[in-house]
């Protein structure tokens, strides 16, 4: 059963409190408030939440899938392909630097790709019985059951780049004035030095 949510036309942040209460406001609550905030789209469309199935919802909560990938991968391109088909909501890592092949290494014990994770269950390379399988041990839907307008989302390097670090400026050098002369007097001989 799904349930629709009318929102305030001037509804631009979703805040969940630290009680679990959502609520949505045209103002975000102070940073101190422990509240988690999400911008919402321009359309403020909410609906992609409020009517995803029971069942996705609950395997999701229980067993997050994220898809590791490379590029020019066709195994990747196939075990995404499958996910996307059976309605699989995940997240997609891309496995773009050394340090994020690391962290694959760390997450996964290899550096393989696809590598799929389901919850706490880790798959390396494509095998399309072993991951339906899970997918159904999990809970998931054999079909897709996704709203119309849900929307993947976009795909990001596993290792987030580092935020650029702003060199400190040196602190400013007094101007020093070349030092005149100091005027010289003549000597007794009359020679000027």
């Amino acid at each position: 059963m799904a349930v629709a949510v009318a929102l305030p036309a001037h509804a631009l942040y979703k805040v969940v409190g630290p009680d679990g209460k959502v609520t949505y406001t045209d103002t975000p609550p102070p940073a101190s408030s422990g509240s988690k905030v999400m911008k919402l789209g321009a359309s403020n469309n909410v609906i992609t939440e409020v009517t995803m199935p029971l069942e996705v919802r609950q395997a999701m909560q229980r067993y997050p899938v994220t898809l590791y990938t490379t590029s020019n991968c066709q195994p990747c391109d196939n075990g995404r392909q499958l996910l996307k088909q059976r309605g699989i909501p995940f997240n997609e890592k891309l496995v773009i630097s050394g340090e994020d092949g690391d962290e694959l290494l760390r997450l996964s014990g290899s550096r393989d790709a696809p590598t799929l994770t389901i919850g706490a269950q880790v798959m390396r390379g494509f095998a399309s019985d072993a991951w339906a399988s899970y997918l159904d041990s999990a809970g998931y839907p054999r079909e897709s059951r996704l709203p119309a307008t849900y929307q993947y989302p976009t795909p990001t390097p596993l290792v987030a780049p580092p935020a650029p670090v702003a060199r400190e400026a040196a602190p400013p050098q007094p101007v020093t004035q070349p030092q005149q002369p100091a005027p010289t007097e003549p000597s007794p001989s009359g020679i000027k030095f």
